[in-house]
């Protein structure tokens, strides 16, 4: 038994079992000693007894400090022991372990190569707390916008990484995951509904339908509509599971069940939808619901807007159905290429020779995307010289065009690029595309029937096919998108009139009709919003305030006063409209921000003003433009097609709320639609199982 010493001895026993050995007491015979001071006594006159202080074995100290983290010790050619940094690679002696580490701590201050402190550093230094929920919301915000899975928490090394970031880190499961996402939804659908509670003026809607790859059907539903600071803001608002039939009563139903959970059914301006059959019957129906309340302007004939896009997609679709003979040579000569390494090889080769650049890219169509056609006929005529190259270098290709084939693919890919271009014009959403309609689309018709007796047959047969398509929704144009180029300062009601007389000739019907619908909107504006707001006709308050009282004032006074308007004319009793058009025009030319100058004309002409925030917020179709092009009906992905429908429209509303249009740039973007397989450097891509 080791017995400490009272204070007062000058000598310890240190640690008795290190020796092994057991000391030996003058008394053979072991008593109890309840005096301290003879038991020491008797210890000090034992002669078996060492007194000297044992030496302590020679135990490994560890390296305790935090320089290790930054030095790796090595042995030179001579065997001595030298500590390098992992930064610089700088080097110190290190002569035996007791050496000190102060001058390896200083020179990490001033090491030229540690720009930047590590993780672990970072969060040994920081002086703000670690906070779980915000964590919690940071996780639910990745897997959001990434389209990560639920399970992504779960993941081994994603579990490694935050115990090595926290130790202690509380993690949490797939399902906590789920009704964290959930909870963060009904948080932003809160906020949302608020926002769309004090907007100054009217929503426009967008609707899709979808389907997963189980065959279950979703509605979309997305609003857009100008802000307080003249800003064009769009929001998806549901994506809803719709089960069958989908009639026009059950997508009625749908959508105005939709609104009203919203609370926006008397803020709706226009609905935009395709071309499906069902769609125009459910907006009767819906048209018949909300005209109820009053809750449409002009009794909802401004209500329905038709797809742009779609509709040129499909009056395109019709002039390819009985494509050139040139274009399938062309598709012909790209499948070609791609049948076999050699022959990518070679066309590098071929392109590297003439001098062109490889990163454009050569492209094959896909049939179901006309736009595919059209970038493959761009990329192809881009190539023309590598492909001339191709046939001398190659016996075996027999495809190569002539020179009037060339020609002939130079004209139909300069008939197609108006219609790509105004596909594109037509699919933006970040900026007002409502007064871009009415000039391309005048353009794509005077274009076809300049186009009706063409000398090339081909463009010709083309346009046959086209035209009677284009003239059956030229009949059914939309006037709301007609008149919404008025609203443009560059253009206003002249421009309606122009393309109009160029194409009917002088005093047309179609003219006339036009201008009187928008004289009729605009009364129903004035008296809204002279109802809403107490004002004039002319948007002039109409409060009682500091009134001249001329009750007493000289007769003749009077009278002069009440002359003021013949001497000026009757131009003091025009509406803010005809003013607004009476402007002189800007410069057609003029890079103009619509927004911005309405931002700064409100004031001036106030009813015109809420019209034109209305109108220019109308979306003119309904899709993005990775989909514009496509003929075939819009499909989830297999991830978002594995999840519960209301999983997948939290997910799908939240990263649109939080993220906007950030979170669409993961998309596919327009030009690679198409397959390019000419670099034949890159790797090939492998999707990853997303359940």
């Amino acid at each position: 038994m080791c017995t400490n010493i009272g204070a007062g001895s000058s000598s310890s026993l240190g640690d008795c079992g290190e020796t092994g050995e057991t000391p030996t007491l003058a008394s053979e015979t072991p008593q109890m000693l309840d005096d301290v001071g003879a038991l020491a006594m008797e210890i000090a006159e034992s002669p078996n007894l060492n007194t000297a202080k044992p030496p302590k074995p020679n135990l490994k100290r560890k390296q305790r400090s935090d320089v290790w983290n930054h030095y790796k010790v090595e042995l030179d050619a001579n065997g001595l022991k030298t500590c390098q940094c992992v930064y610089c690679g700088h080097k110190y002696l290190r002569i035996s372990s007791k050496s000190g580490t102060g001058n390896m701590l200083r020179h990490l201050d001033n090491c030229p190569r540690k720009k930047t402190k590590d993780v672990g550093e970072i969060l040994t230094e920081s002086k703000s707390k670690f906070d779980p929920e915000h964590f919690r919301e940071l996780l639910c915000s990745t897997i959001d916008v990434h389209d990560l899975p639920f399970r992504f928490v779960e993941y081994e090394r994603i579990v490694a990484c935050f115990e090595y970031l926290k130790w202690d880190i509380k993690l949490v499961t797939r399902n906590t995951m789920k009704a964290d996402i959930l909870k963060m939804y009904e948080k932003e659908k809160i906020v949302i509904k608020s926002t769309l509670g004090k907007i100054p003026g009217r929503l426009s809607l967008t609707s899709d339908c979808w389907s997963s790859i189980t065959s279950d059907g979703y509605i979309s539903l997305t609003c857009h509509f100008i802000d307080e600071d003249w800003v064009l803001q769009k929001f998806v608002l549901n994506f809803s599971l719709m089960p069958s039939p989908h009639t026009g009563a059950t997508l009625s139903n749908k959508l105005y069940s939709m609104l009203c959970d919203w609370g926006i059914e008397n803020k709706v301006f226009s609905l935009t939808l395709d071309n499906a059959a069902a769609n125009d019957s459910s907006v009767d129906l819906l048209l018949t619901q909300m005209n109820l309340n009053n809750s449409l302007l002009c009794n909802g004939e401004f209500f329905h807007i038709h797809c742009c896009a779609h509709r040129i997609n499909l009056v395109v679709q019709d002039g390819l159905k009985d494509i050139n003979q040139s274009v399938v040579k062309v598709r012909e000569s790209v499948k070609y290429v791609r049948g076999s390494q050699m022959r990518k090889q070679k066309f590098l080769e071929c392109v590297n020779k003439v001098g062109l650049d490889r990163k454009r890219g050569l492209r094959q169509d896909v049939t179901t995307r006309w736009n595919s056609t059209f970038l493959m006929l761009d990329n192809a005529l881009y190539y023309k010289k590598a492909f001339m190259n191709f046939r001398l270098s190659d016996p075996n290709y027999k495809l190569c065009h002539s020179s009037e084939e060339w020609i002939k693919i130079e004209k139909i890919h300069g008939f197609l690029s108006l219609h790509y271009d105004v596909s594109n014009l037509f699919s933006g959403s970040s900026y007002p595309t409502a007064n871009l309609y009415f000039r391309p689309v005048v353009m794509c018709y005077s274009s076809l029937r300049q186009n009706q007796n063409s000398s090339d047959e081909y463009i010709k047969k083309m346009v046959e096919l086209m035209l009677p398509k284009f003239e059956k929704y030229w009949s059914d144009f939309s006037m709301i998108l007609t008149i919404a180029v008025v609203f443009d300062p560059r253009y206003k009601l002249q421009f309606v009139d122009f393309f109009y007389k160029k194409l009917y000739g002088p005093n047309s019907g179609q003219f006339l009709l036009v201008k009187e619908k928008l004289f009729a909107l605009f009364e129903d504006y004035c008296k809204y919003y002279n109802d809403k707001f107490d004002l004039d006709k002319n948007g002039n308050s109409t409060s009682s305030g500091h009134n001249c009282d001329f009750t007493n004032a000289d007769s003749v006074a009077v009278v002069e006063f009440n002359l003021l308007d013949v001497e000026f004319g009757l131009s003091q009793q025009k509406s803010q409209l005809e003013l607004y058009m009476e402007e002189k025009r800007l410069d057609v030319k003029s890079n103009l921000d619509i927004l911005n100058y309405w931002k700064g004309t409100q004031f001036k002409y106030l009813h015109v003003a809420c019209m034109a925030r209305d109108i220019l917020s109308i979306p003119i179709t309904t899709v993005a433009s990775e989909s514009v092009f496509s003929v075939g009906g819009r499909v989830l992905d297999q991830y978002r097609s594995s999840l519960k429908p209301s999983n997948a429209e939290a997910i799908i509303c939240t990263r649109d709320w939080l993220f906007g249009e950030k979170a669409i740039k993961r998309e596919i973007p327009t030009n690679d639609l198409a397959v390019d397989f000419l670099n034949v450097d890159d790797e090939p891509q492998t999707g990853s199982s997303m359940t």
